[in-house]
C-alpha cells in the first residue's frame, strides 16, 4: 500500500525535525539530563513540527536505549509507539474528545504507573478545543501531577488557553519553517524517491506551503504523481495556481489608474475558477511586500527568488508608501466585506476601483497619498503659474438628462417644475444605506444627489453603478428606502449627468493643480 510522503518523511529523531533548533535542542538535552517537565505546550502555525516532537519525546523518554536525548527507534518502546500498540502513551484528539469525562477518565487512568516504559505520556492535540470543564478538571491534576506523568499539549491558537494551564507548562512556539530550508528538505525527499526536482519548482511549493513543511511534503506527493520530472509548470498545474504574474499585472494597472485593465484582469481569473477572496488575499500580500522593499529595501525581510526580487524592486519604486498603505487598508476592508457578503465579485470590484482612483476615497492614507504626489511634482523643479483653465464660450443652458432604466423609467421632469437642487441629506442616506447594504454604499462612493420635481438624480462616477441600475432592482429598491427612511419622501431614483461646463468646473483641484504644473512629464513622478 502507498504510504503518504508525508507520513514516511516523518521525523524519527529530533535532528530529523527541520527549522526548529531552538526547541529540538532544549527537549534533548532535558531528556538527556533526566530532568523533563511535567507538563509542555507546543504552539504553532499548522505543519511546523508540533505533534511529531511531541511523540519524538515520548519515545526518547520510555526507550530503553536512548542516544543523546534522541530514540533510538530500534526497540520494542519506540516500535510501540509508532504502531500505537503501547498505552503508556495516549493520544487525544481534543477537537472530538473536548468534554470534561474525557478528562476524568484521563485523571483516573494517569494515577495508574506505567506498564511497559518510565512514563505515562499523554499528548493533547488541538488543546485549545477542550472545555471550560474540561479544562478544570485537566488543571486539577496539572497542579499536583504523579511522578510518572508528562503531559504535552499542541494547539493553533495559544490565545484561547486558559493562564492556568499556561503557567503550569514549559511553552515552545514554534517558527514557520523558512522557505530555503523547506526548498531543501523536498530536494532530498526527490532524491530519495528517484524524481527529479528542479530548484525553481522546489521554491514555489515552498512559496505555496507558507512556511508548512507537511503542506510542502503533501503537494510534493501530489506533483510527483503528475509528473515524475517536477518543474514550476507542473507545480502551477498540479496545484491549479495561475502563479504570480497576475498580482504584477494588477498592481502596475493599478498604479497606472487603468480600471478597464485591472477590472478585465479580475474576470479573466474569475472565469479560470480564481476564488475572489483568494485572489483579494494574494493582492495583500502582494502590496505588503511592495511595501517592505519601498520601507526597507526588502532584502532581509522578503523571501523571494532573485529574479522576483528584481522585479519587485522596480514595481515597489512606482507606488509611494502612502499609497500602498492605503491599497492595503482597502483591500482589507474588501475581505471583511466578502465574510457576510454574498456579492463577493462586486465588493472586490469596488475594492479595485478605489484602488485606480484615490478620489473615491476619504481615507486619511488616500490623502496623504495624493498629498505626496503633489510634494514630488514640486519637488522635482518648483512650481510655475498654473495657467488659468480655458472656458468655453457660453451656451444656452441645456436642463440635465436623466437615462431610463428599466423596469423604472424616469421620466424627464415637466417644464414647469423647479430646476434641479442638490439633496442636503444625501451624506445621511449614504450612512444609512451602509448598515443596509454595504456593497452598494462602496460603489457609491464620492457620489451626490439632486432633487428635481419627484426624482432624485445620482451623480456617481464609474459604469458600476448604472449597471447596477440597469441590472439590480434590490439596489434600486435600497436607495429608495434609504431616502424614504432619510427625508420621508417617496420618489423615482435615476442618474444625472452634469453640462459639460459645469463638469469642468467641479474637476478635481489638485489634480487640475498638478496637471497644469509647468513641469516636463517625465519629471512629475514618483521616485
Amino acid at each position: 500500500m502507498h504510504i503518504a510522503l508525508y507520513r514516511k518523511y516523518r521525523p524519527a529523531t529530533f535532528a530529523d525535525v527541520v527549522g526548529q533548533e531552538y526547541i529540538t535542542t532544549t527537549l534533548r538535552n532535558e531528556i538527556a539530563s533526566g530532568t523533563p517537565a511535567h507538563a509542555y505546550l507546543f504552539t504553532g502555525s499548522r505543519g511546523t513540527g508540533k505533534t511529531s516532537c511531541a511523540k519524538i519525546m515520548a519515545k526518547a523518554l520510555n526507550c530503553h536505549n536512548p542516544v543523546d536525548g534522541n530514540p533510538c527507534g530500534e526497540c520494542d518502546i519506540c516500535r510501540g509507539i509508532d504502531d500505537g500498540s503501547v498505552l503508556d502513551v495516549m493520544e487525544i484528539d481534543a477537537a472530538s474528545n473536548n468534554g470534561v469525562d474525557n478528562i476524568r477518565d484521563l485523571r483516573d487512568e494517569a494515577g495508574f504507573t506505567p506498564v511497559m516504559g518510565r512514563y505515562r505520556v499523554y499528548i493533547i492535540d488541538e488543546a485549545h478545543m477542550l472545555s471550560t470543564g474540561a479544562f478544570n478538571a485537566l488543571l486539577k491534576i496539572m497542579e499536583e501531577p504523579p511522578a510518572h506523568v508528562v503531559f504535552i499539549l499542541a494547539t493553533t491558537e495559544v490565545h484561547k488557553i486558559p493562564a492556568t494551564i499556561l503557567s503550569r507548562c514549559q511553552r515552545f512556539d514554534f517558527y514557520r519553517i523558512p522557505r530555503q530550508a523547506v526548498a531543501a528538505r523536498l530536494q532530498h525527499i526527490a532524491r530519495q524517491e528517484g524524481f527529479t526536482l528542479t530548484e525553481e519548482a522546489a521554491e514555489q511549493i515552498a512559496g505555496l506551503s507558507d512556511g508548512a513543511l507537511r503542506d510542502a511534503i503533501s503537494l510534493l506527493d501530489l506533483c510527483s504523481s503528475y509528473s515524475s520530472n517536477i518543474t514550476g509548470q507542473v507545480v502551477l498545474s498540479a496545484s491549479g495556481t495561475v502563479g504570480t504574474g497576475h498580482l504584477y499585472d494588477m498592481a502596475d494597472a493599478i498604479a497606472e489608474g487603468d480600471t478597464v485593465k485591472v477590472l478585465q484582469t479580475a474576470a479573466d481569473l474569475s472565469r479560470k475558477s480564481m476564488d475572489e477572496t483568494r485572489l483579494c488575499e494574494q493582492l495583500v500580500g502582494h502590496f505588503r511586500d511592495l511595501m517592505l522593499m519601498r520601507a526597507a529595501g526588502g532584502n532581509a525581510l522578503l523571501e523571494q527568488p532573485a529574479g522576483d526580487m528584481e522585479r519587485l524592486s522596480s514595481q515597489a519604486r512606482r507606488f509611494s508608501l502612502e499609497r500602498i498603505t492605503y491599497s492595503i487598508r482597502v483591500l482589507q476592508d474588501a475581505l471583511t466585506l466578502m465574510g457576510r457578503s454574498t456579492e463577493r465579485r462586486m465588493e472586490l470590484e469596488v475594492a479595485l476601483i478605489k484602488l485606480c482612483d484615490m478620489r473615491l476615497s476619504t481615507q486619511t492614507e488616500a490623502l496623504l497619498a495624493r498629498i505626496e504626489q503633489l510634494e514630488a511634482a514640486l519637488k522635482a523643479g518648483g512650481l510655475a503659474a498654473a495657467p488659468a483653465p480655458k472656458q468655453p464660450a457660453p451656451k444656452e443652458k441645456q436642463p440635465p438628462s436623466a437615462e431610463p432604466l428599466p423596469p423604472e423609467p424616469v421620466a424627464e421632469p415637466a417644464a414647469s417644475e423647479t430646476r434641479e437642487q442638490p439633496l442636503p441629506q444625501w451624506r445621511e442616506v449614504l450612512e444609512r444605506l451602509e448598515r443596509k447594504n454595504p456593497a452598494l454604499s462602496g460603489a457609491l462612493t464620492g457620489s451626490t444627489a439632486y432633487k428635481k420635481g419627484k426624482y432624485v438624480l445620482i451623480d456617481c462616477r464609474g459604469d458600476l453603478f448604472l449597471k447596477l441600475m440597469r441590472e439590480n432592482e434590490y439596489a434600486r429598491d435600497c436607495i429608495k428606502q434609504a431616502i424614504l427612511e432619510v427625508t420621508g419622501m417617496r420618489c423615482g431614483i435615476g442618474p444625472y449627468q452634469k453640462p459639460k461646463q459645469a463638469q469642468a468646473e467641479a474637476q478635481d483641484p489638485l489634480t487640475h493643480f498638478i496637471e497644469n504644473l509647468d513641469l516636463p512629464q517625465d519629471r512629475v513622478q514618483i521616485d
